[in-house]
């Protein structure tokens, strides 16, 4: 499609002799259309050219050469000069963009570029609990908007299969392990255990000695506790991928942490050459205060076992060799900020190329909450992510028996509605804040929520099956598409790989969840004001093919997110 922002950045470059790439980015799209398509805002320039925004607005307004096949008007309001596109060409570049692409939305931006996102990883033996959901819904998200615009990816499951908590767990069912029945509810029975080791722990420092040894005895391949860590293994991933087979995730690697056992000797050496591992109470650190952090980075504990930190810049130091990454894309609350803070820096010293070291990102997020509060497997108030899961899709499929009792595949369309729902809500505010988990607000199928999405959709589906065939794009009379409801939805089309693009630059799902709320409104507003089947076939040819439309971009667009489309609800 024509770049309209292009054109205007080329126009005022002609008119200041400032590059067009700077201008380009000052560009903004005004919230009311009525100041136009883009609005370029002349105080940028003020300080460069040392003249009043007003001003500058007007002198650029008599120098720039209008082609009126593409821009209706400018015009000056205060120190913005707005920006008017020509209707009728909006149209036609959308129509004909969207009719040559089979995939509408996917481009080759990203080329030749590796992407490796690590996310989800859930900790073997522990309830995959709705805290889990935010780094699995965003991960995903982020995973196939990359894609889409052409990225080579690699999702990445670093499942949580090593530390401490393996020694408590194997204490435990040392203790215990007769009592408990793994093979009927694996992660449910693992948790009691995990929960009454920690009590004793609290009770008995010696047993808390013995549980640092035990996996101290893990690192070193001791057979009993090997043994007994695969089989918790093996039990923990058969839970998970039922979450996962509801929630449609697949990963390209499910190295977890343990895989890195055997890599972490090198990165010690490495970082013994540099001299600036140091002994500290018996552990080795990296001193960081010279880069603005007061807490050192544990290496290696006083007991000789290795910390989260050595893994995970093994981790980098083998996707690096592997991967060849342009970035890294780390999905992990903000609770873990410092940790990555300490490894990004730490894995400057790996000796490896500063192209794979300026792409490690943490995408942070917020924590989910209960009302009562934080979650905790201690504490043992967690809500299970399977239990979410199935207690939206009931909901959904009660609230399809009273709607509508008649439809067909009833189960099928209440599982995408009801995992739509959750995954949505989700995905639906700025992933840094905070989320209290509350069941009503997250299964509310009002509002701007997915299920709204969805039915959108539906809608769209219900008028072509109405009116049969879909018509062709020479049939098209654009004259026909020009009004105020037609062009806001043709603008939100256009607009559909830049809102990807500006995921990808600010790892942020919700700029999508955003738009596919706007574009379903703006259709409903459409479909409001204007009957699309009617005796005008000229006028219902070009209303038909908006619909069309509209479905495509919205089943597109949610299915990057995560969320499967129901045809019927």
């Amino acid at each position: 499609m024509i770049d309209f922002k292009d054109i205007i950045a080329k126009e005022i470059s002609k008119a200041t002799n400032i590059s067009e790439k700077e201008l380009e980015s000052y560009i903004e799209k005004p919230k009311d259309s009525k100041n136009g398509d883009y609005a370029f805002p002349c105080f940028r320039l003020a300080k460069e050219l040392k003249k009043a925004p007003p001003a500058i607005a007007n002198e650029i307004k008599e120098k720039i050469i209008l082609d009126e096949n593409i821009m209706d008007k400018v015009e000056v309001v205060g120190g913005y000069l707005n920006f008017y596109i020509n209707k009728k060409l909006l149209a036609k570049e959308v129509i004909e963009a969207v009719d040559k692409n089979e995939e509408f939305g996917k481009s080759d931006i990203g080329k030749g570029k590796n992407i490796v996102i690590d996310y989800s990883a859930p900790n073997i033996a522990k309830p995959f609990h709705i805290g889990h959901l935010r780094s699995t819904v965003i991960g995903a998200a982020l995973y196939n908007i990359y894609k889409i615009l052409g990225y080579n990816v690699i999702g990445i499951n670093h499942l949580g299969d090593y530390g401490t908590q393996f020694g408590k767990l194997i204490e435990g069912y040392k203790l215990w392990g007769n009592e408990y029945d793994l093979d009927k509810d694996p992660i449910g029975e693992l948790t009691k255990i995990y929960i009454r080791i920690n009590e004793l722990c609290k009770e008995d420092e010696k047993v808390l000695e013995q549980c640092r040894y035990n996996f101290k005895l893990l690192e070193d391949k001791d057979e009993y506790c090997t043994k007994i860590w695969e089989k918790f293994k093996e039990l923990s991933l058969q839970e998970f991928k039922k979450v996962y087979d509801l929630l449609g995730s697949e990963f390209d690697s499910w190295n977890g942490e343990a895989f890195y056992s055997d890599k972490m000797p090198e990165v010690i050496e490495i970082l013994q050459k540099t001299g600036k591992l140091q002994k500290s109470q018996g552990a080795e650190v990296i001193n960081l205060e010279d880069k603005g952090i007061d807490t050192p980075c544990i290496i290696k504990k006083s007991n000789g076992s290795t910390t989260y930190a050595t893994r995970d810049l093994a981790a980098i130091l083998y996707r690096a060799r592997t991967y060849d990454f342009d970035k890294a894309l780390y999905v992990v609350s903000y609770e873990q900020t410092l940790h990555f803070k300490q490894v990004f820096e730490v894995a400057k010293l790996l000796g490896i190329d500063k192209k794979y070291t300026d792409g490690l990102e943490h995408v942070a997020f917020g924590m989910v909450l209960l009302p009562s509060g934080r979650m905790s497997t201690r504490a043992g108030n967690m809500i299970k992510l399977e239990d979410l899961l199935n207690e939206a899709i009931q909901r959904a499929k009660e609230i399809i028996e009273q709607k509508n009792p008649e439809l067909e595949d009833k189960d099928d369309v209440a599982k995408k509605v009801g995992i739509g729902a959750v995954i949505f809500n989700d995905l639906a505010n700025s992933r840094i804040k905070d989320e209290i988990f509350d069941w009503d607000t997250a299964l509310n199928f009002q509002g701007e929520t997915g299920p709204y999405i969805q039915y959108t959709y539906v809608r769209t589906n219900s008028v072509l099956q109405k009116a049969g065939d879909l018509p062709k794009v020479e049939d098209i009379n654009i004259d026909y598409l020009v009004d105020e409801y037609s062009q806001n939805i043709l603008k939100l089309v256009y607009d559909f790989e830049e809102t990807l693009k500006q995921v990808t630059n600010k790892e942020e799902p919700s700029i999508l969840s955003r738009y596919l709320i706007d574009l379903a409104k703006a259709y409903s507003n459409f479909y409001n004001e204007n009957k699309i089947i009617v005796e005008d076939k000229d006028v219902q040819n070009a209303r038909l093919y908006l619909t069309y439309i509209v479905g495509k971009v919205l089943k597109t667009g949610a299915n990057l997110l995560g969320m499967e489309m129901p045809n019927k609800m």
